[in-house]
Formats: structure tokens, sequence, C-alpha cells
């Protein structure tokens, strides 16, 4: 059994979010818990939302238990850009990209 969990339009860059979530993927949700915890990147903080909350879909929806969880797979998708303009030097415009990224995990019971 399968349990999912979507953040979208998460204001960070999707090249950083993926740098942290390289490291849980296919790791056991305990091991990957403590990896987002240790790690100094607001990427991890993020990430950490959406796996406590795919595991709290698992445990509330389907009725897994939290031990025998794994992620089986993570995704950090390109959201919407904001696009903003800075003035530069003479007199010309700089743009300026707000990316966003949509951040999906799926826990899984069985490998």
């Amino acid at each position: 059994m399968e349990a999912k969990a979507i953040a979208k339009s998460v204001r960070i860059a999707p090249r950083k979010a993926r740098l942290v979530i390289d490291l849980v993927r296919g790791k056991s949700v305990s091991d990957a818990d403590v990896i987002l915890k240790n790690l100094n990147k607001e990427a991890a903080r993020l990430i950490h939302k959406v796996l406590t909350s795919a595991v709290a879909n698992a445990e509330n929806n389907l009725e897994l238990k939290k031990e025998n969880l794994y992620v089986k797979t993570a995704l950090v998708d390109e959201g919407q850009t904001m696009k903003r303009m800075r003035f530069g030097s003479r007199g010309h415009v700089d743009p300026i990209k707000k990316r966003t990224s949509h951040i999906t995990i799926i826990v899984s019971d069985e490998k």
C-alpha cells in the first residue's frame, strides 16, 4: 500500500531542493527523518513537512505502521516562476526569476 503527500508552489528553487531530496530517496522513514532533522538547509525543513504528512496519511488512512514504511518515490518538480524586474545600470532592467517547487513524496510498506 502507498500513501502520498504533495506540497505545491513551495518558495524554493527546484535545483536546491533536489540536492536534499536525493539523500532520502529509497531510505526507511526513520532514517530519512534523522537525515532531514540534522541537515542545515531550508529545503530539508520543507521536505520534512511533506514526509511527515505522507507518514500521517499512511497511518491514519491506510492503517500502516511507521516502522515498516520507506520512501518509495521522492520528486521535486518545477512550479510557477514569479517574474520580477530590478533596475540595472544605464536605464535597463534586469529580470529576477523567483522559482517555486512542487514536492511529492510517496511512502510504501512493501519493497
